[in-house]
């Protein structure tokens, strides 16, 4: 059976992206907030070229990783954000290691030299993984069962629910509260007689922590115990019956959604990195690109276009 003879009419599609894209589709507003960030660092990167020579890989492509706090500045510019009252809470971040990866160390600490209080011999002294050593045998409650395991840490504002300052850490009992006055420091800016209040769990009801908060004049609306270890709760008369300290309670559970959706589809749950300086990049990026989804949601359609 003879077949009929079809012309080729066209071999290439010449079709821009822009056309391919609606024109309310959600990664055109986040580029727009992306382009924007890039903007407010471009005459910074432009020092660190060369006026002559062939033109290199635009910085923007190199550095897209690095957006965290010109995000948080853009969220500033907007108003967005909260300047005097913040949330802090971490999440367990599995790492890319098994449990039987784990093998007793070939020197370990001698008593009283371990990493624990007072020179306390903790497991974290005695194994470490073969694949990972920087991952941690760690579990987050006491129901649960350890796992290889870093920690990812959280500053949120509570106004619009945006992070704006996040690390990665090695796991440690500790290494919340630690962590958690290092984005103090680092996130957020205290001018003289301001009020400033931080709400989280009853992880950071410690005597170390709620003194650091008040040497910050950082008001500690931190949640206290109301069965058992009720010798743990260090706040005064005065702070537990502060009024804002119900609101940050309420507020404080808006930062578990940072953590929901960094682990449902975003790869946080097990992250397939090994070693804290990677793992500790993917999660700022993750979390600035949370940021970015949520920014997306706060401006209005009209003035993404403008």
């Amino acid at each position: 059976m003879g077949g009929d003879e079809e012309q080729q009419s066209g071999m290439f599609s010449y079709v821009t992206m822009e056309a391919w894209i609606a024109w309310d589709h959600p990664a055109r507003q986040i580029r727009s907030l992306v382009d924007r960030a890039w903007q407010r660092m471009d005459g910074e990167l432009g020092k660190l070229y060369a006026s002559t020579g062939r033109p290199s890989i635009a910085p923007e492509r190199l550095l897209r990783a690095q957006l965290l706090l010109a995000v948080v500045e853009e969220a500033r510019a907007h108003q967005w954000l909260s300047e005097a009252h913040f949330t802090v809470d971490g999440t367990l971040i599995q790492a890319w290691a098994s449990t039987r990866s784990f093998q007793p160390k070939k020197e370990p600490p001698q008593a009283g030299s371990g990493t624990g209080d007072g020179g306390r011999i903790r497991l974290r002294d005695k194994v470490e993984s073969r694949t990972d050593p920087d991952a941690r045998l760690y579990r987050k409650a006491a129901a649960d069962r350890s796992v290889p395991s870093y920690l990812g840490h959280a500053l949120m504002e509570n106004r619009s629910g945006l992070v704006i300052a996040a690390e990665a850490s090695l796991a440690a009992t500790d290494a919340e509260r630690r962590a958690a006055i290092r984005l103090l420091d680092r996130g957020v800016a205290r001018p003289a007689g301001g009020r400033f209040t931080l709400g989280a769990d009853t992880q950071y009801q410690a005597a170390e922590f709620i003194q650091a908060l008040r040497e910050r004049s950082v008001a500690p609306h931190v949640s206290e115990y109301v069965h058992g270890n009720l010798g743990k709760n260090h706040l005064t008369a005065a702070e537990r019956s502060d009024p804002w300290r119900s609101v940050s309670q309420r507020k404080r559970k808006l930062i578990e959604r940072v953590f929901a959706w960094s682990k449902l589809h975003r790869g946080l749950r097990q992250v397939k990195l090994r070693g804290l300086e990677r793992v500790d990049w993917f999660y700022r990026l993750t979390i600035a690109a949370y940021n970015l989804v949520r920014m997306r949601r706060l401006i209005p359609m009209q003035s993404m276009a403008a």
